[in-house]
């Protein structure tokens, strides 16, 4: 299928063709399905686009992203929490942090249609993790990326060994996808480890403690295994020596860093770090290649 292919890095020189439209700065418009709130000013939003042929056919690689904007308010990039491999519509889980997103959560409703351009990036190198054990690590925000890598692991459950996601939140009510995490769990799908920083008085049947002090107890081989992690600044610092310690080879450790993203196509130059765009070359990067581009990381 379309999300098997291979893990190259977009040419900053290439010029882009999106299944939105062939000029890459026009959208396609989405009708927006359904709103579902996610507590802390989340919410995830259910699209499917207008054209019914590009409905069907609109595929993507998990950790790729799409552009939404609004006529006369504003485009931001935003990641795709879904999997191509439930194909009709897609999700993307927003945040509240500003203008764009202010309109999006003050003015829109189930119904009403917004411009997509997309899917942007490289996303993870999937076929690569084929044959062997998967360990996926998030911190706070950096769930909603992996859900969508989550849910194609299972969805293709038979090309994969072991499934681990180690995943800490502030708080048990800061826990994204907490039922679905948990129902995954239930059915053997994979083994999910959740832990909060502090349980604060609520219900809670999890870990507590720093994700770090739980990655030495997942059984999994470093030696066949690819990591995969996305979570804010801080948690890359302690996350990445850690699994370095534990044996996984930098090549095979893969960051998602998607904050970083801006305009998509390598034009305004936000993203830009050294030679490095972002959002052409990423926002999926290995560690090996992180390191010798440190302000991707740390900035």
């Amino acid at each position: 299928m379309k999300t098997n292919q291979p893990f190259v890095p977009i040419s900053h020189n290439s010029r882009l063709t999106l299944p939105t439209a062939p000029n890459p700065y026009i959208p396609a418009d989405a009708r927006i399905l359904q709103i579902r709130d996610l507590g802390n000013d989340i919410r995830l939003f259910d699209l499917r686009f207008t054209d019914s042929q590009l409905a069907e056919s609109f595929t993507f690689r998990p950790g790729q992203f799409v552009e939404l904007g609004i006529i006369g308010v504003g485009e931001g990039p935003f990641s795709l929490p879904s999997s191509p491999t439930r194909q009709g519509f897609f999700q993307l889980g927003i945040r509240r942090v500003g203008v764009l997103t202010d309109y999006l959560f003050e003015h829109l409703s189930e119904g009403d249609t917004v411009g997509i351009r997309g899917p942007l990036g490289n996303g993870f190198p999937v076929r690569q993790f084929e044959g062997g054990d998967v360990l996926v690590v998030s911190g706070g925000l950096g769930m909603v990326p992996l859900r969508g890598l989550m849910q194609y692991l299972i969805d293709q459950r038979h090309l994969f060994n072991k499934i681990v996601l180690v995943y800490g939140s502030r708080s048990p009510d800061h826990v994204l996808f907490r039922e679905e995490l948990e129902s995954m769990s239930r059915r053997g799908d994979a083994d999910i480890v959740l832990t909060v920083d502090d349980a604060a008085g609520q219900p809670w049947n999890g870990k507590t403690g720093f994700v770090t002090d739980l990655l030495a107890q997942v059984d999994i081989d470093p030696s066949t295994s690819h990591a995969v992690a996305c979570g804010p600044p801080i948690f890359y610092k302690f996350v990445l020596e850690k699994l370095v310690d534990q044996g996984y080879g930098k090549d095979r450790i893969f960051l998602s860093l998607e904050r970083r993203m801006e305009c998509g196509v390598g034009k305004c130059g936000h993203c830009g770090v050294g030679y490095t765009f972002t959002c052409l070359h990423g926002p999926v990067f290995s560690y090996w290649d992180a390191l010798n581009l440190p302000e991707l990381i740390h900035s």
